[in-house]
């Protein structure tokens, strides 16, 4: 996971009573998250069981181990995404069941008895792309073991909002919304959507949408709110001509409009949700672009932003009403002081991303948009221990952005946003210029005033053959070779251009014209990788067209309707890098209520089509699809609930989701061996290297282990870390080494396993075993090697062992760092119960250090005589203490002999002076080295890392320092070995002959 750590829109949120710390919030495409921390930080506690959308998250006052979730978002926007119904936790959410309503779709409210957690209350919305019977009010009364629907209007409309009284259990509000969606549009009203309130916890309903004082019809959406201050006061934000916020100071009975600001009331659809504060009863919160909040009653509002906004729910702590936690459309955010203040939502990883782009720089950068923020580009590795905030900017264009970095100066960018606005971003200057192809801004109306349509998310790619050359797509392709300066033309209409396909889109209370629904455009835009010229469009409506000639004529090759719906939107088309006239493309027909996934081959233009689906589920509708660039027929496949690949060029396809969370995958891109996953609700995902799936065959399935031919292997230099990072914060890096993959069939306790890293000549340059007990005091001895049964991955860190370690040392700022190996060629060796293989594999420099291959090898040379040197000096001070051990034992032994005891204690003195200048003896602890000086060893070993800080030839004054210091090591040794020699030899003949000699002399 790359991140970046910035929150995507969240729909649902909860607190726990009497814990500040602990809160839940339910994601758009994410899952459920979880802070213990009081919003610090976020974990998604739904991996492993379930993800997607999340519509409602409730937490049993009674019992706040046991946690209800609803899936499918309540946020009923262009991009939204269904769910599968509802589970339960009854351990605070680290573990999961699934109880029921699979087919609920959307999920609005769940609302939990306060004494008795197994009577449950759910609103559901329904299926909003065609009529459905799961949809209404449902009840429980056994923990979710079975559901009854207590409260039905039709097929059309479902429960959007469900209130219990905090006074009265018995007392129950809910609003029924006739709301539905299609490719084209949405309409949020009509004659089933209506307001009833229960006195008998739910047995029945009585419809009070007529009682006095309420709006005319028809209604919409509406959000209902009852104070935990006194049940009479009822306040509902009703969706209508003359809607608004409405008060009832008799439960319900009669009502007064108090407000109709259009602040509160915008974009009704996508807000509408109120709330009474806890513990004043003239405070009402209304959720919109800005919160509302009112201190009298609802008669004025003041517009407030939580750090992000667009704004969707509410949580109070029924006993302190400053504690509360937002969701909006950058995640969830909490405040301990009513609001004044939020935490941060810069540290969830749920951005919803669209799109993929990468630039040509090392390391190349990703790009995409985040639905509801700005779009942007983050490294895909870098030089520090993780991806942070340090690693990503905002880019070109707005939330719905196709991103094209131009191919001769990545620093420039073009991005499109919806309307089919267009703008280039310098971000050498920060300077952003308008590129539009049509300049006209159409808001407010539908897409049949604009002289060009285009999709809320348009295509935007630069040639593959011609750098100067950019495609835009709206029901046209359109081209520049001048940055956007003019544009020309080159199609026939590409989309199907219905008539009732581009009207203005809202229903019959609001219009909504955001872009969103703009339809009949081209949705993607694919060049051939190996003919110049041959351009592929697909629309979201369902057509196909190939021109051969750079747009000078077209072909519609559009699958026939045996195959492929009508209005089926083409989502994806990935031209085949190794044959011409071969494409694969991925379709989805969802926002028509089609679930099936559409997955597509041709390899002859477009003139005959091939279903290639088999092996994916039924209702994983496809969005994705790419070729790897290295072994043929190896495909990648993106769908609504995660991943797949094929080996055989789609004939079959299996799950590919190894730790991949739930989630939707709305774009692939393959680059270099990389895979990169565009996930709408988690942020950026890749796989850092694709070899062991390139060589993947029946001879490795069947072999009793197999080492893979690892990838080339770049030579950076990342910072390694002095503490672990924290995953919760940041995203995770690309190894810092060499990725080599091995597989073992069958694994057993006796079984010995081991790794060796060779020369190109032979020579060993580190070993690694399963059985291994390395000398931690020895670099050069044979390293752990972590072993599992099936596939495994070995990072080599590139470097050669470090100098000899003893015991207790202390050293300042020299870590032992062993020299970074040279580009070329190396061999990994795997050897399996006495049995090997090797794989060659290449070591390549930084394609942005300019040095030459002379120059990393005298680097390499330099560093390793230094580590020498530091292994020469260490070794010294282990000869010393050695022998003053043999002497304490001598003494021990030889108490009577007075002589021999001077001799041994002069021994040891001088010994000890030699001692300290190798090694400064007083360094016992890290920051000892402040107070006593560092000698001879800490000065080499600082020599060896600030040598290898970078890729540099060693300077000529470390090559002075390195004589002029191991000149002072020599004369030490050499001081060393005349004392031994000299010492040695009188005690020794002092020593009885029946006794072992004490000291051996050098």
């Amino acid at each position: 996971m790359l991140g970046p750590h910035r929150g995507g829109r969240a729909g649902t949120v909860a607190g726990v009573i009497d814990d500040p710390n602990l809160y839940y919030m339910g994601t758009a495409g994410g899952g459920v998250w979880r802070t213990t921390d009081a919003g610090n930080s976020w974990e998604c506690i739904s991996d492993g069981y379930f993800g997607g959308s999340i519509g409602a998250v409730a937490v049993a006052e009674s019992d706040p181990n046991i946690i209800y979730v609803g899936e499918g978002e309540q946020t009923l926007r262009g991009n939204v995404s269904s769910g599968h119904g509802l589970w339960k936790s009854m351990d605070a959410g680290e573990t999961w069941e699934f109880i029921g309503l699979k087919d609920s779709e959307h999920i609005a409210r769940i609302r939990i008895h306060p004494k008795n957690p197994d009577i449950v209350y759910v609103a559901a919305i329904g299926n909003l792309w065609k009529p459905n019977e799961t949809r209404g009010v449902f009840r429980s009364t056994d923990g979710g073991k079975n559901w009854e629907k207590i409260l039905y209007i039709s097929d059309k409309a479902g429960a959007g909002d469900l209130i219990m009284d905090p006074n009265n259990s018995r007392i129950l509000y809910a609003a029924t919304w006739e709301m539905k969606r299609n490719g084209y549009r949405m309409d949020s009203g009509g004659p089933d959507s209506r307001m009833f309130k229960s006195t008998d916890g739910g047995d029945t309903w009585n419809d009070i949408s007529e009682n006095s004082g309420l709006p005319g019809f028809p209604w919409g959406i509406v959000g209902i709110a009852v104070s935990p201050i006194d049940s009479d006061r009822v306040f509902a934000i009703i969706e209508a001509e003359d809607g608004g916020v409405y008060r009832s100071d008799d439960a319900g009975t009669t009502w007064k409009k108090v407000n109709e600001n259009r602040g509160l009331r915008q974009r009704a659809w996508y807000y509408s949700r109120i709330y009474a504060d806890t513990q004043n009863i003239d405070k009402v919160w209304v959720m919109n672009v800005s919160y509302g909040v009112s201190t009298d009653g609802g008669n004025t509002f003041t517009l407030k932003n939580a750090p992000h906004g667009d704004h969707h729910d509410l949580w109070i702590d029924p006993n302190n009403n400053q504690r509360m936690i937002i969701a909006d459309d950058g995640g969830a955010q909490i405040s301990n002081d009513g609001g004044n203040n939020w935490t941060t939502y810069y540290n969830q990883p749920t951005m919803q991303f669209y799109r993929i782009a990468t630039d040509s720089i090392f390391p190349y950068r990703i790009y995409g948009a985040q639905q509801d923020n700005t779009a942007l580009r983050i490294y895909h590795r870098s030089a520090g221990s993780a991806i942070t905030q340090a690693d990503w900017e905002p880019t070109a264009g707005g939330e719905s952005a196709h991103l094209a970095p131009d191919p001769k100066n990545n620093q420039l960018v073009y991005g499109g946003t919806y309307k089919g606005y267009m703008n280039r971003l310098d971000h050498t200057t920060g300077q952003t210029i308008s590129t539009n192809i049509w300049p006209d801004n159409p808001a407010g109306s539908g897409a049949e005033v604009m002289k060009y349509r285009f999709n809320w998310n348009y295509p935007l790619t630069f040639s593959r053959h011609d750098p100067n050359v950019l495609y835009a797509g709206s029901n046209y392709l359109h081209a520049t070779t001048d940055g956007g300066q003019s544009w020309k033309t080159i199609s026939p209409e590409l989309a199907r251009g219905m008539p009732e396909t581009i009207e203005s889109s809202g229903g019959p209370i609001t219009q909504d014209n955001t872009g969103a629904e703009f339809y009949s455009n081209v949705f993607v835009i694919t060049e051939s990788i190996l003919e110049k010229g041959v351009i592929w469009t697909g629309s979201d409506d369902g057509l196909i067209h190939v021109t051969r000639d750079n747009g000078t004529t077209w072909e519609n090759v559009t699958p026939p309707a045996s195959m492929s719906p009508k209005l089926n939107m083409i989502n994806c088309i990935d031209a085949s890098p190794f044959k011409p006239g071969t494409v694969y493309v991925a379709a989805t027909s969802y926002k028509f209520g089609d679930y099936t996934p559409y997955l597509y081959k041709t390899d002859d233009y477009g003139k005959t089509w091939t279903l290639i689906t088999n092996g994916i589920k039924e209702n994983y509708y496809t969005r994705a699809i790419r070729s790897d660039k290295v072994r043929e027929g190896l495909l990648y496949a993106g769908t609504e609930w995660g991943m797949y690949v094929s080996f055989n060029d789609g004939k079959n396809w299996v799950p590919f989701q190894l730790n991949l969370p739930v989630t939707s995958i709305r774009d692939l891109h393959v680059r270099d061996n990389d895979l990169i996953a565009a996930t709408h609700g988690r942020s950026f995902w890749m796989i850092d290297d694709l070899t062991p799936l390139q060589q993947l065959s029946e001879d490795v399935a069947n072999s009793e282990f197999y080492l893979y031919k690892p990838d080339m292997a770049y030579r950076m230099h990342q910072n390694r870390a002095w503490r672990k990072p924290d995953t919760k914060l940041v995203g995770e890096n690309h190894p810092d080494g060499a990725i080599i993959n091995f597989y073992l069939k069958k694994l057993k306790e006796t079984d010995t396993v081991t790794m060796e890293i060779l020369e190109s000549n032979g020579n060993v340059v580190q070993s690694f075993s399963n059985h291994a007990k390395p000398d931690k005091l020895d670099p050069t001895s044979t390293q752990k090697l972590d072993v599992s049964e099936g596939g495994n991955r070995f990072i080599w860190n590139m470097r050669y062992p470090g100098f000899q370690e003893f015991k207790g040392m202390v050293f300042y700022s020299s870590p032992n760092i062993g020299p970074k190996a040279v580009p070329g060629t190396y061999r990994a060796k795997l050897t399996v119960n006495g049995k090997s293989m090797e794989q060659p594999f290449n070591i390549v420099k930084d394609p942005r250090i300019a040095l030459s291959q002379a120059d990393f090898q005298d680097q390499f040379d330099f560093v390793m005589k230094v580590r020498d040197q530091v292994s020469r000096a260490n070794k010294a001070i282990i000869n010393i203490r050695s022998i003053k051990k043999d002497l304490a034992y001598l003494k021990e032994k030889t108490k009577n002999d007075e002589e021999l005891q001077k001799m041994a204690k002069d021994f040891e003195t001088e010994l000890s002076v030699i001692e300290n200048n190798i090694h400064m003896t007083k360094n016992q602890s890290r920051q000892d080295p402040l107070n006593y000086g560092i000698r001879i060893n800490n000065r080499l070993a600082f020599l060896m890392v600030d040598s290898q800080r970078g890729d540099q030839k060693p300077t000529q004054q470390a090559q002075e320092f390195f004589v002029e210091v191991s000149k002072e090591l020599d004369q030490e040794i050499n001081a060393l070995n005349a004392l031994v020699q000299k010492q040695a030899t009188l005690i020794n003949q002092k020593v009885d002959q029946n006794q072992i000699k004490m000291i051996s002399t050098p």
